[in-house]
């Protein structure tokens, strides 16, 4: 008999948002919990995994698909959204430009991922000193609460609510999961690699 997954869950997530907000470095900060000091653009995707614990026990494994934020490589990136349970929606509070086009990004997660994906707005560079800061909280708020997205700040440089998105996304993926009726969680499926009677690890994408 197979041995039973470390987790109890697999949850796909999506990184999205212009280049050079911050995706990369929020990966590996989730990931290594380290600083990614000198990240080159990304070409087409990136990947990371991470297992989190929730209060109630529950043990997650996050795979999260870090997309290119170029033009050129749009076409390619989007095809990565499909089945994507959790989005991360990523703008820089210090370039106005990154805000502004946050409602194309949306569109195209809405379009292509999970219906009813959970997507939290994610304002990184947090640690910048405010003369730098040109998006401020409220704004940013307002424009997330209209959009029904959850809302975070954070810094990849300092960990700050890094960790808290990740897991505030994947609490409330697992409560709509768990409050829908068994025939209508099309998208969750028995882990493969274990029967049903062995374990009731499900992956939900």
């Amino acid at each position: 008999m197979a041995s039973r997954p470390s987790w109890d869950y697999i949850l796909k997530f999506i990184i999205i948002g212009d280049a050079s907000v911050g995706k990369s470095s929020l990966l590996v900060r989730l990931t290594e919990d380290r600083f990614l000091v000198d990240s080159d653009a990304t070409i087409g995707i990136e990947f990371g995994s991470h297992i989190i614990t929730l209060d109630s026990g529950e043990r997650l494994k996050l795979q999260v698909w870090d997309t290119a934020g170029s033009e050129q490589f749009r076409s390619i990136t989007r095809s990565y959204y499909k089945g994507a349970a959790g989005c991360l929606l990523v703008y820089d509070v210090t370039e106005r430009d990154t805000f502004e086009h946050l409602p194309t990004w949306l569109h195209d997660v809405r379009e292509q991922a999970e219906e009813n994906a959970t997507i939290a707005l994610v304002g990184n560079m947090a640690d910048r000193p405010d003369t730098q800061r040109v998006v401020t909280h409220d704004e940013a708020a307002a424009f997330a609460q209209e959009n029904n997205l959850l809302f975070f700040e954070t810094s990849a440089k300092t960990g700050e609510n890094v960790a808290q998105v990740f897991h505030a996304v994947a609490s409330a993926i697992l409560a709509r999961y768990k409050a829908d009726p068994p025939e209508r969680r099309r998208e969750a499926t028995v882990n493969p690699t274990q029967s049903q009677e062995s374990t009731a690890c499900c992956s939900v994408m």
